[in-house]
């Protein structure tokens, strides 16, 4: 009702490998996973390596105030709550019966 709540599931990263901008009333996440896993026993080593950029840009469908949005990051989900503006609130008005 009163904002535009986001949420991104970024499992492996950390908040300082996640940025978030907003631009033209477009929300862009970008960041850039590094990930390295291993296993080895007497027989065999494997080692995987997992890397590369990403950026998704979302069109916003209300005006949204930029100086009170919210970004929080746990548990590999990062949550971005946007206040929409007060003329993009839904408004109430009172029906008079005479």
């Amino acid at each position: 009702k009163d904002a535009v709540k986001v949420a991104v599931d970024l499992p492996g990263l950390s908040k300082d490998d996640v940025s978030v901008t907003l631009q033209d009333n477009y929300l862009t996440i970008t960041g850039e996973k590094k990930q390295e896993s291993q296993s080895e026993d007497a027989s065999h080593f494997y080692r995987e390596r997992v890397w590369g950029k990403f950026s998704r840009s979302i069109e916003l469908p209300v005006a949204v105030d930029a100086r009170k949005i919210e970004a929080r990051f746990k548990d590999g989900v990062l949550h971005v709550t946007l206040p929409k503006t007060e003329e993009a609130r839904p408004k109430q008005i009172d029906v008079k019966v005479n």
